[in-house]
């Protein structure tokens, strides 16, 4: 991604600056969303490490020659804190989701947990950061979570799963969210998106080839099934996801960002059904409008950009 487009999602004023921030936000949540479908088409078609695997390798890959030309030369000290960035927020955040979707738990339940995220940025910004959510940021994001229970909780299918493989998502995304407030105050912050996402991407891929080794090969399957999933994968979930999610949290909070994530629950489902022709619920409609009033909370309370260290 060139400096021109990265330019186009820098902060704005007034009206325009919230047309784009509300799309950009609209973008994130159904590329976000994107990534557990993608898991749970292609977990059909092979074993997941060798999808995790795959998925980052074929991602680093396409973004690498984009990474050595276009922007500044990587150096050193600024590729080695983006390795650990990939370790924290790709390989422990995507492996643990991942995971325990292959060991039964339902995806709907998966991403419900995974939005906890908020809330764990919140208890980590004191310790990471220095700042800690106002009263009206954490009035609206349990607002939030309420809206994501009432939309998620009536699809919870406890099924004969392991115990500890519904710990796996918090897991992960408790390590999402140390990576997302080591990366905003880190000061290899001002890399340009696509080269930290190639560096994370090809540190996970180095990662994931490990325990793919281990289940039993790092070779891809070829056939359509696996193809394709890695494909949505990479271009919508990796490409498209993650990039939006940096984009966002260059342009706002923490806080704003992962609170938006909130919808990601029910628009699994929506895309579950249009897919899998799994069935809806009245539910998730009003928890959509309960999460909705949530992330509205949050965001009119958050504090500008410039006032939270951001760059």
């Amino acid at each position: 991604m060139s400096e021109a487009v990265a330019a186009s999602f820098r902060p704005r004023s007034g009206v325009a600056g919230l047309v784009v921030l509300i799309l950009l936000e609209a973008a994130l949540v159904a590329c976000w969303s994107a990534g557990f479908i993608g898991i749970r088409f292609a977990s059909d078609h092979a074993p997941i490490f060798l999808i995790l695997l795959w998925r980052s390798l074929v991602s680093g890959l396409v973004l690498l020659p984009f990474a050595l030309t276009v922007g500044p030369r990587l150096r050193r000290k600024d590729v080695v804190p983006q390795v650990l960035f990939g370790a924290l927020a790709m390989s422990a955040y995507l492996g643990a989701f991942a995971l325990a979707i292959s060991y039964g738990v339902p995806t709907g339940l998966v991403a419900l947990i995974t939005d906890m995220l908020p809330l764990m940025v919140a208890v980590l910004s004191w310790p990471v950061l220095g700042q800690a959510l106002t009263g009206r940021q954490w009035i609206g994001s349990f607002i939030g979570l309420a809206g994501v229970l009432i939309a998620s909780g009536w699809s919870l299918d406890m099924t004969d799963v392991p115990l500890w493989a519904y710990g796996l998502p918090a897991l992960g995304t408790l390590s999402l969210a140390m990576a997302t407030l080591l990366q905003k105050r880190s000061p290899t912050n001002f890399m340009p998106v696509h080269q930290s996402l190639c560096i994370q991407c090809l540190s996970a891929a180095a990662i994931f080839s490990v325990f793919a080794w281990h289940e039993g090969g790092v070779l891809p399957i070829l056939e359509p099934g696996f193809v394709g999933g890695i494909l949505w994968l990479v271009f919508v979930a990796t490409l498209g996801a993650w990039s939006l999610y940096y984009l966002a949290l260059r342009k706002s909070s923490p806080a704003r960002v992962t609170a938006v994530l909130y919808l990601s629950p029910p628009v699994v489902m929506i895309w579950a059904w249009l897919m899998f022709g799994e069935p809806l619920s009245w539910a998730m409609a009003c928890g959509l409008v309960v999460s909705l009033v949530g992330i509205i909370i949050v965001a009119k309370s958050q504090k500008p950009a410039a006032e939270i260290g951001a760059p």
